[in-house]
């Protein structure tokens, strides 16, 4: 069975806002202070923090304080286990599309067929 942990219920759940998910592209680019992630934002530092929480519970972040300040990263395995999951997922479709256009190739050629023999009558 594929990973149906908590944790990968956290990566989906902490993806699921569009601030976090812009927090996250933010830090793509680099290393980056609570402080820094929050001035593109019309919203208090405090929710900034929270959304930073949030992202670190899941995995998708790291964070580190040294003095006053508290930098974030990104953390590539949290990622990564969402990705597989939706490539595993992406799989099952896949295959389910391919079995079903294979039935329609098989049901349009069975129809020709009739309809070439009906003709000749």
């Amino acid at each position: 069975m594929l990973d149906q942990s908590p944790q990968l219920d956290r990566v989906f759940h902490a993806l699921s806002d569009p601030t976090r998910r812009a927090v996250l592209d933010r830090l793509t680019q680099g290393p980056a202070s609570v402080s820094e992630l929050a001035a593109p934002f019309e919203t208090t530092l405090a929710a900034i923090v929270q959304h930073v929480q949030v992202l670190e519970a899941s995995g998708l972040i790291s964070t580190e304080k040294i003095g006053r300040t508290r930098t974030c990263c990104v953390s590539a395995e949290a990622i990564g286990r969402a990705e597989q999951w939706l490539s595993a997922r992406r799989e099952i479709w896949e295959a389910r599309l391919d079995r079903m256009e294979d039935y329609i190739l098989e049901l349009q050629t069975t129809e020709k067929k009739r309809g070439k023999r009906a003709h000749r009558k």
